[in-house]
């Protein structure tokens, strides 16, 4: 559908749709499959509400992660902070269909009772993308290809980890003998290693690093012209925790850190090429410390309060990196989309002992970015050859 499409034309295709829907609910039902009527439903409903905002000029940002604490804060801050006459589409982006149901639902909400006088339009979209898996990558390309002429913000907040549990004799000592760093390096989580994805690479690689650097090649035409890559890192992703020997990280025991490494590394050798040749602004940044969806399966009603009180003890005691609050955290990713800022540092999302917020600015190491960037291109190339005729729609049908 065309931005200036005519109001005839519009309302034809939008009939068509909820023609197409009336016609699915008749068929499933018969058949029993109920579950098919509602992901229809929920699908089409999202489509035709895209469909309406194609009219409308307007900025498009797609969060990967949004289900997640930092990536839900991410969508309610970039609300709160770009001009409010501002027509937005955020692209949601989940592995299941309930999943982006419910993130939307909480976006609308805090939209409704934050932003009650807000007068640009906020509409929603969304993509099932998994970034171990190569084919669900070019179907969500392919979905947004097809749906955007150009994306404004991409927001690579990709946490895959593949944790077993917690040493809790090893946190304790740490916790004993140094507290800052026992909340802050947390190297008593139990990371499971060598595992692949089904695809035949390190799942941690994949996920992290290659699967968003591949989808970034693919949808860079779409950001060509003014949009921006706002790269998630972590505090943990020193030099140290990366070999040139292993970098699918089948072998390391911190293969999440490693993989934050490579993040800091693709970023640091392909922001210039990527303004100079497309007019793209790539960021890194890390969010600091603050309380993660991803790791409470692993921690009761004790320990959860335990480390929330040793977060707040560590902050007092003059760490800046502390934040705790997923919209904190948020800080950062927020400041380098909508503000201009230098490209070759990370920006962390900082407080003080007292919550007030800053950001602040951190060098990058950058030995082994070009070698990382060479592995990583060549890697493209060969998925490309492997996934040329192939096409999976992410969309329920």
């Amino acid at each position: 559908m065309s931005r200036n499409a005519p109001p005839d034309e519009i309302m034809m295709h939008l009939r068509a749709k909820w023609v197409h829907l009336a016609h699915s609910f008749i068929v499933y039902a018969r058949c029993g499959l109920y579950d098919k009527v509602f992901s229809n439903f929920i699908t089409t409903q999202f489509v035709i509400i895209s469909s309406t905002f194609d009219m409308r000029e307007g900025k498009v940002a797609v969060i990967t992660g949004t289900n997640s604490n930092l990536g839900i804060n991410i969508a309610y801050r970039l609300l709160d902070e770009i001009d409010a006459d501002t027509n937005l589409t955020i692209v949601v982006t989940s592995r299941t269909l309930p999943r982006v149901k419910d993130v939307i639902n909480d976006i609308k909400k805090h939209a409704r009772e934050k932003l009650p006088h807000r007068t640009g339009f906020l509409e929603f979209d969304y993509l099932l993308v998994d970034f171990t898996n190569m084919v669900s990558i070019l179907g969500a390309y392919y979905d947004l290809q097809k749906k955007f002429a150009h994306i404004d913000y991409i927001f690579v907040n990709a946490a895959q980890g593949c944790y077993s549990g917690i040493d809790w004799l090893a946190a304790c000592k740490c916790i004993a003998s140094n507290l800052l760093d026992a909340v802050t390096f947390p190297t008593y989580k139990i990371q499971r290693v060598g595992v692949k994805s089904d695809d035949g690479m390190g799942l941690i690689f994949q996920g992290n690093a290659f699967g968003p650097y591949y989808f970034m090649h693919r949808i860079r035409p779409l950001l060509a012209g003014g949009g921006r890559i706002v790269w998630i890192s972590s505090v943990m992703s020193g030099a140290k925790y990366l070999s040139f020997n292993d970098l699918q990280l089948l072998r390391s025991h911190e293969p999440y850190e490693g993989s934050k490494r490579l993040v800091d590394l693709i970023h640091t050798g392909t922001h210039a090429a990527l303004k100079k040749n497309h007019d793209i602004r790539s960021y890194v940044v890390h969010p600091g410390i603050f309380t993660s969806f991803s790791f409470f399966q692993y921690l009761n009603f004790v320990t959860y309060y335990g480390m929330m009180f040793l977060f707040y003890i560590a902050r007092f005691l003059g760490s800046t990196i502390h934040n705790i609050l997923g919209y904190t955290a948020a800080n950062a990713p927020v400041c380098v989309a909508l503000q201009d800022r230098r490209q070759e540092m990370k920006l962390a999302s900082s407080c003080d002992r007292w919550g007030r917020e800053f950001i602040d600015t951190l060098e990058i190491d950058p030995t082994g970015a070009e070698d990382v960037v060479a592995y990583m291109d060549k890697l493209v190339a060969e998925w490309d050859e492997k996934l040329k005729d192939q096409i999976t729609p992410t969309r329920v049908p």
